[in-house]
C-alpha cells in the first residue's frame, strides 16, 4: 500500500468541500482517509490502484464515482513527428530489453505540479516497480535532448556522466560504488557485464536505468515546457500500463501528447481493452436485481464505457484482469453500504473440521515451549525452493508452476523447510535463540498427474541441533497420545548433515523427516547460527482422531 498527499486547497476548489460526508465517499470509493489538516488531504491507495496515486488520475476517476464526469475519458494522442523515435540495440536484451515512450509538450509546471510528478515517479517505482526491479521510470526536459534516442547497454567503465546531485562526472562503476543513488540500487545491475543507458543523437548519456538520470539532462524545472519520458523494464505490456498512468496525468494537466515510434512498436497506444460482462452473472454474485440501464450507468461511474454487454476498459487501470473485477467495480459503483445483508436459507448446522481442532492444540503446545507461529505464502520462488536448498531443479518433476505470473513468486510450496530457513535469514539480526513453526498446506503433482494437497507442520531452532528439535517432537506426540519411531535416513535430504538426521514414521508409515541443517544451505541463506528442523505431514494424525 502506499499514501499520497493532495493539497487540500485544491482538492476542495476542483472536487468539493471536505466535510464528513465527502470523506465518507472517498472511503467507499476505496481510498481511505488517512489524514487531514488544513494544508494536505493524505490518502491511503491500494496496490491494485496505482493509477490513483497521482492527484490528476484520482481527481479524474473519482469525480467520475461521483456522477459528475463518468465514462472513459478519451484524450488526445498526437502521431509522432520527425525524430520522434527511440532507437533500441540489441544489446540490452540480456540487461533490461524492453521501453516504452512518449513526448509531451506545452506543460506549465508549478511547485506543486513538480512535486506531484516526482511523488509518482517514487510511488510506481516501490510500488508495482518492485523498488524499480520490475520497471524504472525517466523524464527529462525535451529542450535539453537532441532527437532521435538510442538505448544501449555498454561496458560500464565507458559510460561517464554527471548523475543527478553530483558535483562531477562518474563511470557507470563510480555511480555504484559512491553515488548514494547508485548505491542503493546497485543490486540491480550486480553480475552484468554491461549497463543500459538512453543516449540521444548527440552522444550525450540521459540516464543509466534503473539506477539514476543525468544531471544536465534529468532535471525538471519551472522553465520546462516539453518532456521525453521513457519507462524500462521487462515486461512490454506492463511498462505501456506505467506509461498510460504517467501520460494521463500530464494530460490532466493540459499536456499534449505525441506518440514515439520505439523498435516497432508505437507507444503510447493508449488502447483500450474490451471485456465482457455478463448482467446474469453480475446479478447473481452481488446479490442484486440491476436492469441493463442501471449497469450500464454504475460501471461507467467506474471511468469505463458500456454497451451491448462489453466494457470498454481505460488503457491505465492495471487491475482490470477479469470479468470478477469489473463486477468489483459494479459493487463500488453501487455503494458496499446499499448491500442489505441476508441469512442464507440453509437447513444445515455447523461444526469445526475436526482437522482444525488437532491444529489448533498442536499450535497451542508449540507456543506453549516457546515457538513462535508464522503463517507463509502459499506461491515462493524456484530459487528458494530449490537452489539454495541444494535441490536440482531439472530432478523436480512434481512441482506446480503458475501461468504468466506477475511476480517471481510462481511456484506453488512444495514444502515448509524453505521458507522456515527464509525467515530466520531474514532475521539474521534478531535476538536469538530463535524457535519458529507454521502449520500450512504444501502442494505437488501425484502419481496420477493431478494435484495434491497436504497439511504439514514444520518447526525449526536456531541455534539447535538434532537433540534440541526430538525433545520437541517428543513432547507434541506424547500430548497427543500417539506413538512414533526415527529411522536413520537412507537417502539423505540434500539440506542435512549426513549422520546427523533421520525420518519420522508413523504406524510404519513415512510421514516426515528431522535433522541439523548443512553448513553449505546455511551459507545459502547467509545464516550465522546451526539450524535444525523438522516436517511432518499431518494427513496421517488427522485420521487417528475422525
Amino acid at each position: 500500500m502506499a499514501n499520497v498527499k493532495f493539497d487540500k486547497k485544491n482538492f476542495e476548489k476542483e472536487v468539493g468541500k471536505l466535510d464528513e460526508e465527502m470523506k465518507e465517499r472517498i472511503a467507499l470509493f476505496g481510498t481511505p482517509v488517512e489524514n487531514v489538516d488544513d494544508e494536505v488531504l493524505e490518502l491511503e491507495i491500494f496496490p491494485n490502484r496505482p493509477d490513483l496515486l497521482s492527484y490528476q488520475n484520482f481527481k479524474r476517476s473519482f469525480l467520475s464515482f461521483l456522477g459528475k464526469k463518468t465514462g472513459l475519458k478519451n484524450y488526445v494522442i498526437n502521431k509522432p513527428e520527425k525524430n520522434y523515435e527511440v532507437k533500441v540495440d540489441s544489446s540490452v536484451k540480456d540487461v533490461r530489453p524492453y521501453t516504452a515512450c512518449a513526448i509531451i509538450k506545452d506543460l506549465k509546471f508549478d511547485d506543486e505540479k513538480i512535486k506531484e510528478l516526482i511523488e509518482l515517479q517514487e510511488k510506481l517505482h516501490s510500488t508495482v516497480g518492485r523498488e524499480r526491479k520490475k520497471f524504472a521510470i525517466g523524464i527529462y526536459p525535451l529542450d535539453k535532448i537532441s532527437l532521435p534516442i538510442y538505448y544501449k547497454a555498454i561496458e560500464p567503465d565507458k559510460i561517464k556522466f554527471q548523475p543527478l546531485e553530483a558535483a562531477k562526472e562518474m563511470s557507470g562503476l563510480e555511480i555504484l560504488q559512491k553515488h548514494p543513488t547508485g548505491k542503493e540500487f546497485a543490486h540491480l545491475l550486480a553480475g552484468k557485464m554491461k549497463f543500459p543507458v538512453f543516449m540521444d543523437s548527440e552522444n550525450n548519456i540521459l540516464s543509466m536505468p534503473p539506477i539514476i538520470n543525468s544531471e544536465k539532462t534529468g532535471r525538471i524545472t519551472l522553465e520546462t515546457k516539453d518532456l521525453f519520458i521513457e519507462c524500462s523494464g521487462f515486461d512490454f505490456e506492463i511498462l505501456e500500463k506505467c506509461l498510460s498512468i504517467i501520460v494521463a496525468t500530464f494530460a490532466e494537466m493540459g499536456g499534449k501528447v505525441y506518440q514515439m515510434n520505439v523498435k516497432g512498436n508505437v507507444t503510447p497506444s493508449f488502447k483500450s481493452e474490451k471485456m465482457n460482462l455478463s448482467l446474469e452473472k453480475t446479478n447473481k454474485i452481488l446479490g442484486l436485481e440491476l436492469n441493463e440501464k442501471t449497469l450500464k450507468k454504475l460501471i461507467e461511474k467506474m471511468g469505463h464505457n458500456y454497451s451491448d454487454g462489453k466494457v470498454e476498459i481505460s488503457p491505465w487501470r492495471m487491475d482490470i484482469l477479469h470479468e470478477i473485477d469489473l463486477i468489483e467495480d459494479v459493487a463500488i459503483a453501487y455503494g458496499y453500504e446499499n448491500f442489505d445483508p441476508i441469512i442464507p436459507k440453509i437447513s444445515t448446522t455447523g461444526n469445526e473440521n475436526p482437522d482444525e481442532i488437532i491444529k489448533r492444540k498442536i499450535s497451542e503446545l508449540l507456543l506453549g515451549l516457546g515457538l513462535l507461529e508464522l503463517s507463509n505464502y502459499h506461491l515462493t520462488k524456484k530459487s528458494d525452493q530449490f537452489t539454495k536448498m541444494g535441490i536440482p531443479e531439472k530432478e523436480e518433476s512434481d512441482f506446480i508452476e503458475i501461468e504468466s505470473s506477475k511476480t517471481d513468486y510462481n511456484i506453488l510450496r512444495k514444502d515448509l523447510s524453505h521458507y522456515l530457513l527464509k525467515i530466520i535469514s531474514e532475521n539474521n539480526d534478531s535476538e536469538y535463540p530463535q524457535k519458529i513453526f507454521e502449520l500450512g498446506r504444501v502442494f505437488f503433482i501425484g502419481k496420477d498427474e493431478k494435484i495434491k494437497e497436504e497439511e504439514r507442520i514444520g518447526a525449526a531452532v536456531t541455534p539447535g541441533n538434532y537433540t534440541d528439535l526430538k525433545q520437541i517432537l517428543d513432547y507434541l506426540f506424547y500430548s497427543l497420545d500417539l506413538k512414533f519411531e526415527v529411522k536413520e535416513q537412507t537417502e539423505v535430504n540434500s539440506f542435512f548433515i549426513e549422520g546427523r538426521s533421520a525420518d519420522v514414521f508413523f504406524d510404519g508409515e513415512k510421514i516426515g523427516f528431522i535433522g541439523e541443517v548443512h553448513p553449505k544451505i546455511l551459507r545459502n541463506w547467509k545464516i550465522k547460527m546451526p539450524v535444525s528442523l523438522f516436517e511432518i505431514n499431518l494427513e496421517k494424525v488427522f485420521s487417528k482422531f475422525k
